[in-house]
């Protein structure tokens, strides 16, 4: 039994730490930081695969052309990529509360080593064009597996560091992953460079000896928490929170955009603007560089700022340059499209650190609102800590959803018009939505009758 949790440790070894509190400065200054930084790095690499896994179609679609006996139509490619997203985010739920019950260290070694599916299926799929598409889409679906990684590293991540400072741990957690979006593109762009579009099975082939050396870094470096323990029920409860759908709300407009629009770019230049397949990979992995570098600065910003600021000054600029997008796509103006997507990408990076920032600040209010009504201190702080480390990846599925939203709202605007303009007429609106949600929740000044229960609220302002 642990004097920490009263629980048993689940296994003896080095890999398991049964005393953790980052909370507490001279362990965090003398023992914890460097384990904790230990891990981050890790994490990054793992999640930084899993990101790339999960958005390789979105490269491998550029070599699906009728020059290699492909018959896919853009409708049936933005399908594609919006199974794939959808995967990617239902997993997110079970690898969230795979964490407590195997270990972070663990289960990050498993969800790695799960990746040479999604690259298998991809090597076979790309070099057999005659595949029916039913079977295309249901191998090429199991990406996904990539697109959990990211909630149950950030779960796990969450529990390391101390409430000051995980606004730039989970941002740099966040981007090093997000950036897999860009590296994948990146890879797809030297295929097509050094070997012609002809050689997209080089792409997932690159990435096998990759996954077998960030699981080895995993299982050389990372560790697990006893303290961190499976309680589902009580982390499920929590969905029965109104911040909970709310955060889930604004995470569907900052990473939901960054992921669809990530995914759909360099598919966005290629059938909007018939671009060829080398200027569409050229362009699209500026995106999500950008998007991804910029995440962890969103972050920064919250832990300064108040990630409800941040998170509003987000939304309205992502409306008014969805407004621009609609204009670049009405005029056929190439050049206005780049860089008002190039716009977009720096503003969902800011959201995403921002909004993830907001969700252990809401958690940790709460904390201090149950220690005032009584509950020992000990016990509040672990509890709500257990909770918002599960409302990480849970509302990081729900988020990953609207990546799905974004490429069948193209495929739907695609298929009835033959233009993305309405596409981005919709986002718009949907961005001032949630800017409207943010300011009336989380910066409109309480009365005074509510004033107890906005103790949450009024926290992520600072």
């Amino acid at each position: 039994m642990t004097p920490e949790t009263g629980q048993r440790a689940p296994r003896t070894g080095k890999s398991w730490i049964s005393r953790w509190d980052p909370e507490d400065e001279g362990f965090w200054n003398s023992e914890g930081r460097p384990v904790a930084r230990r891990n981050l790095w890790a994490s990054i690499a793992s999640e930084h695969i899993g990101f790339s896994v999960w958005s390789i179609w979105s490269v491998l679609v550029l070599f699906m052309i009728p020059e290699h006996g492909f018959t896919t139509t853009p409708e049936q490619k933005f399908l594609l990529l919006s199974a794939v997203t959808l995967v990617g985010a239902i997993l997110r739920v079970p690898y969230t509360l795979a964490v407590p019950i195997f270990g972070g260290r663990n289960w990050t070694i498993i969800s790695t080593l799960l990746l040479i599916v999604p690259t298998g299926a991809a090597f076979f799929l790309v070099q057999n064009p005659g595949t029916p598409f039913w079977l295309m889409l249901v191998l090429a679906a199991t990406a996904g597996l990539g697109g959990g990684n990211f909630s149950s590293s950030m779960a796990n991540i969450n529990s390391y560091f101390p409430e000051r400072e995980k606004g730039w741990a989970l941002g740099l957690n966040a981007g090093g992953g997000n950036i897999g979006v860009a590296t994948v593109q990146l890879v797809g762009l030297a295929v097509i460079a050094l070997f012609t579009t002809s050689a997209g099975e080089l792409v997932p082939l690159f990435y096998a000896p990759l996954i077998l050396l960030a699981a080895w870094w995993a299982w050389r470096s990372m560790n697990n928490l006893v303290h961190v323990r499976s309680d589902i029920a009580a982390q499920l409860s929590a969905t029965r929170d109104r911040h909970f759908w709310i955060m889930s709300l604004l995470y569907i407009g900052t990473f939901g955009s960054f992921i669809g629009t990530g995914f759909a770019f360099g598919l966005l230049l290629q059938s909007q603007f018939g671009l060829a397949p080398v200027q569409s990979a050229g362009i699209a992995v500026l995106g999500p560089v950008i998007g991804s570098l910029i995440r962890p600065v969103g972050g920064r910003m919250a832990d300064s700022l108040g990630g409800a600021r941040v998170t509003l000054w987000v939304f309205a600029a992502m409306a008014a340059c969805a407004a621009v997008l609609v204009l670049a796509v009405q005029a056929s103006q190439l050049g206005l499209f780049i860089g008002a997507f190039a716009v977009m990408f720096v503003l969902t990076g800011l959201g995403n650190g921002s909004t993830y920032k907001m969700i252990p600040s809401i958690y940790a209010a709460k904390a201090e609102d149950a220690i005032a009504a009584g509950e020992p201190r000990e016990e509040a702080l672990a509890r709500t800590k257990r909770v918002s480390s599960s409302m990480l990846g849970l509302i990081g599925a729900v988020g990953a959803l609207g990546g799905v939203a974004i490429n069948v709202t193209f495929r739907e605007s695609f298929a009835a018009t033959g233009s993305t303009a309405p596409a981005f007429m919709a986002f718009g609106v949907f961005y001032l939505l949630c800017a409207l949600v943010t300011w009336a929740v989380y910066l409109r000044k309480p009365a005074r009758a509510a004033a107890p229960a906005a103790t949450a609220a009024e926290t992520v302002q600072r």
